[in-house]
């Protein structure tokens, strides 16, 4: 479901970047709305700590996914502001929460490998391949895996 361009070499797929607690993730360009500084994000009684809240963007409430809370990690204590990806999935908006947006990166279809074994279980749930980069591993998010949040946790 990626954007794939054919090129001399091959199909490339492109992948907006962003950074959550230190690990390099990319998302598909075509799945990703838009990128925005989330504001007074509601907190949904009875929720789950993956669901960080509801906000209101441009007239559309948006469900906001803690993206560090998904993967199982601590809670970001750097004091910087969050930043959130806008995805949708069957018709109902999503903002993903992370600490830093990166780049559009264009890669070769080629490049992506399945999940390594030693990929973190958590991070490998949730994963459809990694590239491997200059110095570090790109580990491509699938957004419909990412937003499989259980009845439990969307029971409020």
């Amino acid at each position: 479901m990626t954007s794939k361009t054919e090129t001399v070499e091959g199909a490339v797929a492109e992948y907006v970047t962003a950074m959550i607690g230190g690990q390099l993730f990319g998302l598909p360009i075509s799945r990703v709305q838009d990128v925005f500084m989330p504001e007074r994000v509601t907190r949904v009684p009875l929720a789950s700590r993956e669901v960080a809240g509801v906000l209101n963007l441009r007239g559309r409430i948006v469900t906001v996914v803690n993206m560090r809370a998904r993967l199982g990690m601590p809670k970001n204590e750097d004091g910087k502001p969050p930043m959130a990806v806008g995805v949708d999935l069957r018709g109902e908006s999503y903002g993903l929460l992370i600490d830093q947006i990166g780049e559009v990166l264009k890669l070769p279809d080629d490049g992506r490998e399945e999940n390594p074994v030693n990929l973190d279980p958590r991070m490998a749930k949730l994963a459809g391949g990694v590239h491997r980069l200059d110095g570090q591993l790109m580990v491509v998010l699938d957004v419909d895996r990412v937003l499989e949040l259980s009845p439990e946790m969307m029971a409020a």
